[in-house]
């Protein structure tokens, strides 16, 4: 209230100052220009119309202002409205692209990606939109557009593009892309973790292993990761035995399982892959020894059932072995199935028995099911022998109970 009260002074003692002022004398301005012009006034006169006139003048700026304005609203081909369309379209784009409305985020997407300066991340949208759609040829063309418009983002639109060659079931053609730019970008973490998981995808555990020292050395994954997926490589690879490439016969196999560190001829995983590569190529005793290590040092369910599949040199040994494992672990039921084999291989047919139904009783699995129905077979008790091979045969896959079966013949 101070201010206003000082604000209404001052203007009043200006305006009794000007007022004074031309009450003692109007004073006098003569603009003459010999011929042409001359204008002749009092200066207060004159004050109110200079002032007069920059008012208009404003009144006319503003005028023409709010007409331009109001022209760029109505026109809808105006700068203004133009990009209003370009926000638009990208907003609804990305969330139809969010929301797996493809057919819409791709048109929207490309509009975006042909207005805009830096298109790159909507034409790889809309790429990715077509692909959903099984426009293949349409979403490589938009892939190309984007590197015409980007030629700098080479890598961003190859990895896209690999991406959606896996996405379309293209995993030779994802490969290639990969490969290639792994040559040109060796050191980038995105193309060796896509690379890699391709890889893996694909079963090709020699490209995982010769990949997994940049891994480490770039650190694309987290240490654990890293150690997971090379014990899988090397698991998976020890299984097929191809681990140094010189073939698959047992001395090949034994070499590359001393090439692995001790700690991994330890893991359960690894020794289940190695004794099994071992039965395989007929070496079931070597393979009872190395189980039997294993089991001694820690017992492991998947070692258990393995080791009732591979007869040793002393099957009374092997038997009593097994039998030491049960008092640790006596509702094992891989553990009792292997007990049952190994009294099978031993032709003491009644505890073989007893051990299968024990099994059984703790998890109905098919194998239980298929060594306990052939030796009730053999024993004469065929009633109960199919209907254990019928269960065996619907724990194995129950999908085949629901297919249809053809009737009586002549039907």
């Amino acid at each position: 209230m101070k201010r206003l009260y000082v604000v209404l002074f001052v203007t009043i003692a200006l305006a009794l100052v000007v007022g004074l002022g031309i009450s003692l004398h109007p004073g006098y301005v003569l603009i003459d220009y010999p011929h042409v012009f001359r204008y002749e006034s009092g200066l207060w006169t004159t004050l109110a119309a200079v002032l007069a006139l920059v008012l208009l003048g404003l009144l006319f700026v503003g005028l023409a202002r709010l007409l331009l304005t109001s022209t760029g609203v109505v026109n809808p081909w105006s700068r203004r409205n133009r990009r209003r369309r370009l926000q638009a379209a990208i907003a609804r784009g990305q969330v139809d692209l969010a929301e797996g409305r493809w057919a819409s985020a791709q048109k929207h997407l490309k509009v975006a990606a042909e207005n805009e300066r830096y298109p790159l991340f909507y034409y790889l949208g809309a790429a990715r939109a077509a692909n959903e759609q099984g426009l293949h040829e349409e979403s490589d063309s938009l892939l190309e557009r984007a590197l015409q418009r980007q030629p700098k983002a080479e890598l961003a639109v190859a990895l896209s593009h690999a991406q959606l060659q896996a996405d379309r079931g293209d995993g030779a053609g994802a490969l290639a892309t990969l490969e290639v730019m792994h040559e040109r970008y060796p050191g980038n973490t995105q193309v060796l973790r896509q690379l890699a998981g391709l890889c893996a995808q694909r079963n090709e555990w020699a490209s995982v292993a010769r990949l997994l020292p940049e891994l480490r050395k770039h650190k694309v994954m987290a240490a654990e990761d890293i150690a997971a997926l090379e014990q899988r490589a090397v698991g998976e690879r020890l299984l097929l035995g191809d681990l140094d490439g010189q073939g698959s016969d047992e001395a090949s196999l034994d070499r590359a399982w001393q090439q692995l560190s001790p700690g991994q001829r330890q893991e359960p995983a690894l020794l289940l892959n190695y004794a099994e590569r071992l039965r395989r190529l007929g070496a079931s005793a070597k393979a009872e020894v190395v189980l039997r290590g294993a089991l001694k040092r820690s017992f492991d369910s998947h070692l258990a059932r393995l080791y009732g599949l591979v007869p040793g040199e002393e099957p009374g040994k092997s038997l009593a072995f097994a039998e030491g494992l049960l008092r640790e672990h006596p509702q094992d039921p891989s553990l009792l199935l292997t007990l049952g084999r190994l009294c099978l291989q031993n032709r003491l047919w009644g505890k073989a028995r007893d051990y299968f139904e024990a099994s059984l009783r703790h998890q109905r699995n098919a194998e239980a099911c298929a060594e306990l129905a052939r030796l009730l077979a053999q024993l004469g008790d065929t009633r109960r022998s199919n209907e254990l091979f019928q269960e065996g045969l619907g724990l194995l896959d129950e999908r085949l109970l629901a297919l249809p079966l053809p009737g009586p013949v002549g039907v």
